[in-house]
């Protein structure tokens, strides 16, 4: 079976031939139709760990049909249409059929292509799993989000795309980060209410809102950097949610005085340690494909590279990995 590996640490991504396994358990063997590039791909391709015979398979986004089902297999049949992100401890969806556990796989949208659906997974449940999880944020009960204010830092990222829209459904008041006339364009759209640079002082940048502190910040850049801009703008019992790591030991007592909440955002988690609620992200992903379906989450594909082979997998990679990528790009099968 055709998948794509990248050789030894950080290096060219191949075409190999990968033994294709039929499904058994709560697997599903997928027929890939689409995959889309995130930032983990980068950074899982850079790490030696996990190789197998030299190589590793990447990708944890994809839309596709089901071909086959494991026998323990109840949420979806052969010829559904799903979404999903895939597990980081198993081979990635750069492979024509790829071996996914249904209870991380959600219904996709009816109404998008599966270049469209591609898109979604990856950052949807970071997303969401941030604000409405570990932010503690209500999406089902938008009054309780009433005056509420929250910072995302790298807004016009493809997490930051997802997340601006689903907190603005849940009434949040939005305040997003860019720093290029392309990007501050983007952010409005996904619907921020206010914008800053964050390239400048997070207090200063807030001088001209009516509020100089948030309830609560998504930070998805350079955690370590904005350490101490999110200390100056985050309120007494706020909360911060980050998904990048620091690198190395950060100083938390800036956040004591105000007794502010930290937390870590990794959506590989529930199917890394096969916890007993992994079929949330099931749940999740089906309940983002409604609001797909009823136009109220845009999409945030900007860039599709046709052809699923190595040259356009590396391409993207590269995209990604310059760092100015506005929303998210895919390569169609």
């Amino acid at each position: 079976m055709k998948a794509f590996a990248v050789v030894g640490q950080n290096g060219p991504i191949v075409e190999v031939d990968f033994p294709e396994k039929q499904p058994t358990g709560h697997d599903l063997l997928i027929e890939v139709k689409a995959v889309s590039v995130n930032p983990v791909d980068t950074k899982v391709r850079n790490v030696a760990t996990g190789l197998t015979n030299n190589a590793r398979v990447l990708g944890y986004d994809a839309s596709g049909v089901v071909k086959a089902v494991g026998e323990q297999v109840s949420l979806f049949k052969v010829g559904d249409e799903v979404f999903y992100a895939g597990d980081i401890t198993r081979p990635g969806t750069n492979m024509v059929n790829h071996l996914v556990d249904e209870r991380i796989a959600g219904r996709k949208p009816k109404n998008t292509s599966f270049n469209e659906a591609a898109a979604y997974p990856l950052t949807s449940i970071t997303a969401y799993e941030a604000l409405f999880e570990k932010l503690n944020f209500s999406f089902t009960h938008p009054i309780q989000n009433k005056d509420k204010t929250l910072l995302i830092i790298n807004g016009a990222g493809g997490v930051g795309s997802i997340a601006i829209q689903l907190a603005k459904l849940a009434g949040l008041t939005v305040v997003a980060t860019a720093s290029r006339p392309e990007t501050i364009e983007w952010v409005k759209k996904m619907g921020a209410d206010y914008v800053i640079n964050h390239r400048q002082t997070f207090a200063e940048e807030f001088d001209p809102l009516p509020f100089k502190e948030v309830d609560a910040i998504l930070c998805l850049n350079d955690t370590k950097g904005h350490w101490q801009n999110m200390a100056d703008v985050i309120k007494p019992f706020g909360m911060i949610c980050s998904i990048v790591e620091c690198g190395n030991p950060m100083d938390i007592d800036v956040f004591k005085s105000k007794s502010v909440s930290f937390a870590w955002e990794f959506m590989f988690t529930r199917a890394k340690y096969q916890t007993a609620d992994m079929i949330e992200q099931h749940h999740l992903l089906n309940n983002v494909s409604a609001l797909i379906e009823e136009g109220k989450v845009k999409s945030t594909l900007t860039k599709t590279l046709s052809g699923f082979n190595a040259q356009n997998i590396d391409q993207a990679h590269q995209l990604v990995q310059a760092g100015n990528m506005i929303g998210k790009v895919v390569i169609g099968v």
